[in-house]
């Protein structure tokens, strides 16, 4: 068995084991051969949608590490990230990322619908189109905190 293919029985076997208590996805980060951060969706249990896998095994890995960049790092999922964990992956900046089951094998083989299509047409449509009103307001101000900003990271 490949390191990957181990990796991803290993997450396959998390996410079955939360999907009796939550949903059936989990996440862990690999530095090298060693597990550096995990997490399992928890969406309901804490109240909070942002509470996915991915995220949350991000999040433990960069405290774990002390850092925001995870590009030595390889990030395993029981399921395809969605249009929020894909934006945290990105900033997280991981080699790679590995998952199991993709959203329409999950939509076909187990019935799980998630609203994923419907996201990624959002994101594509202008503010003003969306289904979710988006507005931008207009302000003189509006670029300060990223002149405050750059003048702190320009001290560091």
């Amino acid at each position: 068995m490949s390191t990957t293919d181990h990796w991803i029985e290993h997450v396959i076997r998390m996410a079955e084991d939360n999907a009796v208590k939550e949903e059936p996805f989990a996440a862990i980060v690999v530095r090298g051969e060693v597990i550096v951060g995990t997490g399992v969706n928890c969406v309901h249990a804490t109240i909070d949608p942002s509470a996915h896998a991915e995220l949350l095994a991000i999040r433990d890995a960069c405290k774990r590490l002390g850092t925001i960049d995870l590009s030595d790092c390889e990030l395993y999922a029981s399921g395809e990230p969605c249009p929020m964990c894909m934006g945290a992956i990105y900033w997280a900046k991981p080699r790679a990322v590995y998952f199991a089951c993709s959203k329409e094998e999950a939509a076909a083989g187990a019935g799980f619908t998630d609203p994923l299509s419907s996201f990624f047409a959002e994101m594509g449509r202008p503010p003003e189109e969306r289904t979710l009103s988006f507005h931008q307001i207009h302000s003189s101000r509006k670029l300060e905190p990223f002149k405050a900003w750059a003048a702190y990271r320009s001290k560091v």
